[in-house]
């Protein structure tokens, strides 16, 4: 039997992609690890390169995400043409199975690693399901190490991803990741990390959960273990991490260096308003921040703009604090309703979405406002976003955030990377503006 993965881009716009956004896709990795070993695997990364949908194949899998899902639909369009049936997994598929299923023989709903065994073989004996549902909890036994081969002869960026755990117990409202765990955490077993990453032999390392301290224990005991790897690594974590100092201490022991930090908003109201208790404001930032500068870790800061209280004023406000603070880089985003999310819901219920299924609209470009804000109009939203970022990477705000010596540029290695950091980003803010989504067709 031949399967054939296919990881979609957001969009295709010629032979270009967003530099940043071509990292290890470790879910279709995992996939393959899962596939028997007498099933032969053609990996084709939409991002990177053209999809060949003449090449022989039994089955086609294709992981697909909100943003990806109308290209997912016409590359499963293609290979239907030809009599090849697909089957559709990922966070899109699970938080809006129906529609999926209008676009693939089999859905998978959940966790692909109870369930991904059986579709390979109901595949080989023609009688696919037209859904595969994990309603078990996926145990740290049944999750397994990734099949890194699938990589080879693709250009991806020179770190590798690697997951330590899957889900947040925190319910923040726009958080897809949240609607599909149902606020769970699972952590895989510390010895099956520690496995792994010798088998990489990798050196920089990005831990991909969205949050690595969703069980506090037991991410004590993983930076423990971390310890004599020497490695030096970056991750996704809440910002409660600081109110522990033991296991701040150990994060950064182990070889923490960075941690994507989701701050959200300045403004308490908001906070409250998203469901983001663990977070307390600017004033509670300025203490966080100072903690991890003076143990020289770097901060990736996201913030999102749309809530009730989210005006020009507040916006500029957030520049400033980020800019005050010298964080190393800064995402400016503005609040998008994901199918699925509890602000999915409260939007629609409200009438206040401007573009019901904003994935599917032909005419809808990334970056484009799907509902309509409280304190500004969608066009005004969408202008003060670009003016927030290009004002963050603009050449002044650079040259001041890199005098952090503390952390941005503790030496000259990370003066570079900060600088390479900035400025590829400053380049990238209109590029993924204009992205549509799906084909240029």
């Amino acid at each position: 039997m031949h399967i054939t993965l296919v990881l979609p881009s957001v969009g295709r716009k010629g032979k270009k992609y967003i530099k940043t956004w071509t990292m290890e896709p470790l879910a279709i990795a995992v996939l393959a690890s899962l596939t028997p070993a007498d099933v032969k695997i053609t990996f084709f990364d939409d991002r990177l390169e053209d999809v060949d949908y003449d090449a022989p194949t039994d089955l086609v899998g294709i992981s697909v995400e909100s943003y990806t899902s109308k290209r997912a639909y016409e590359i499963a369009a293609e290979y239907h043409k030809r009599g090849v049936p697909v089957v559709m997994g990922g966070y899109h598929a699970t938080l809006v199975p129906e529609e999926v299923q209008n676009h693939a023989e089999a859905t998978v709903i959940g966790d692909a690693e109870p369930v991904w065994a059986q579709v390979v073989d109901d595949a080989k004996n023609g009688r696919l399901k037209k859904v595969y549902r994990a309603e078990r909890q996926t145990l740290s036994s049944e999750m397994t190490i990734p099949d890194r081969s699938i990589y080879a002869d693709k250009k991806y960026l020179g770190i590798t991803l690697l997951e330590t755990g899957r889900g947040c117990k925190f319910h923040c409202e726009f958080c897809s990741v949240t609607a599909f765990y149902e606020g769970d955490y699972r952590r895989k077993s510390v010895d099956l990390i520690v496995e792994e990453i010798r088998a990489t032999g990798s050196k920089q390392v990005f831990f991909v959960d969205d949050n690595i301290i969703g069980d506090v224990e037991s991410a004590k005991e993983l930076f423990t273990a971390l310890i004599p790897l020497n490695i030096k690594w970056v991750t996704q974590c809440s910002l409660n991490a600081v109110k522990d100092r033991e296991l701040l201490d150990l994060m950064v022991k182990s070889g923490c260096v960075g941690i994507l930090v989701g701050f959200e908003s300045i403004a308490k109201d908001n906070l409250v308003q998203m469901h983001k208790g663990q977070n307390n404001g600017a004033k509670d930032y300025s203490g966080a921040l100072a903690q991890l500068r003076q143990r020289g870790v770097v901060i990736y800061a996201t913030f999102v703009f749309g809530y009730d209280n989210d005006d020009a004023g507040l916006i500029q406000r957030t520049v400033d604090f980020c800019r005050e603070e010298k964080i190393f880089i800064a995402a400016f985003n503005h609040l998008v309703p994901f199918p699925g999310t509890p602000l999915y819901g409260r939007l629609k219920s409200e009438d206040k979405l401007l573009i019901e299924k904003w994935w599917l609209d032909p005419d809808y470009q990334y970056g484009d406002i799907s509902f309509y804000p409280k304190s500004v109009s969608p066009d005004e939203l969408t202008r003060l976003c670009l003016v927030a970022r290009n004002e963050f990477y603009g050449v002044r705000s650079i040259i001041e955030r890199s005098l952090d010596f503390h952390a941005n540029s503790k030496s000259p290695k990370w003066l570079f990377l900060f600088l390479l950091a900035n400025f590829m980003l400053r380049k990238e803010v209109m590029e993924k503006r204009s992205l549509m989504l799906g084909s240029e067709s």
